[in-house]
């Protein structure tokens, strides 16, 4: 994963939140990796999907922003290499074959950058893999969020940490760090959320720290209750919440 906001709980993550690499497993297969092939996987978290590249007989290096991530991944994945670095200002003496991430990029606003370093991190014909929310992702939780933060007296969408963009938008960004867009397709994704009964509220403690964090302690259990409250008749579904994720997934290759 790439925040900056706070640092991340590995053990929560990993227990709470496996449906984050779970559904990256079908992102590996459009990857295709290869035996012999130097794959770069940016945000990779806890080291699953990193396992999982490497299983095909690729050299697989994990770059992730989170020493607690990393490791993790490097206590369940010892025989695998992982990096701390910021996927804005990726330096690697020697060039790679694909770059491949998942569930991460959507952390960093600045797509620009992003798309410049990885372009700097492929050989040319190398090809990139990502998935990252798309437009309209999560739009109905970000939107309770916001307003049960506003019914308690505070503004914190100035705090929010994301960046999903259109095909359009995106597919730009990359052309513009000299890729050429072979594949982009945004789709709704709804997403059961781990936990039953606690599945937002854990959701929220876990990805939206960035904008909990603008709220007094005392008061943040309140507007917990309160989205949880309002959002209950549209993403609760028989005991389980069901996020509004839509995705975005594009292939590429640098030209």
């Amino acid at each position: 994963m790439t925040r900056d906001d706070s640092a991340w709980d590995s053990s929560l993550y990993d227990a709470h939140h496996s449906f984050v690499h779970e559904y990256g497993a079908s992102l590996v297969d459009l990857l295709a990796p290869e035996p012999g092939e130097r794959i770069l996987d940016v945000g990779c978290g806890t080291g699953h999907l990193t396992a999982q590249l490497a299983d095909s007989g690729a050299e697989v290096v994990g770059l992730d922003q989170s020493a607690e991530m990393l490791a993790e991944a490097r206590a369940q994945y010892p025989d695998l290499t992982f990096i701390e670095g910021d996927a804005r200002d990726i330096a690697f003496e020697r060039p790679f074959d694909a770059v491949f991430s998942n569930a991460a990029l959507h952390w960093i606003p600045e797509a620009a950058a992003v798309a410049d370093s990885l372009a700097a991190a492929l050989k040319s014909g190398g090809r990139l893999v990502v998935e990252l929310g798309g437009t309209g992702n999560i739009e109905t939780i970000e939107t309770g969020l916001i307003d049960a933060a506003a019914d308690a007296g505070y503004d914190i969408a100035p705090a929010n940490p994301w960046y999903f963009p259109s095909i359009g938008e995106y597919a730009t960004v990359l052309e513009g760090a000299g890729f050429e867009v072979r594949d982009a397709t945004l789709f709704d994704r709804p997403t059961t959320l781990d936990d039953g009964e606690a599945g937002l509220e854990n959701w929220l403690r876990m990805f939206a720290g960035a904008m909990l964090d603008e709220i007094p302690a005392d008061d943040q259990q309140t507007v917990l209750n309160d989205v949880t409250a309002q959002l209950r008749p549209v993403l609760f579904e028989e005991g389980d919440w069901v996020a509004d994720y839509r995705r975005l997934r594009v292939r590429a290759i640098k030209s």
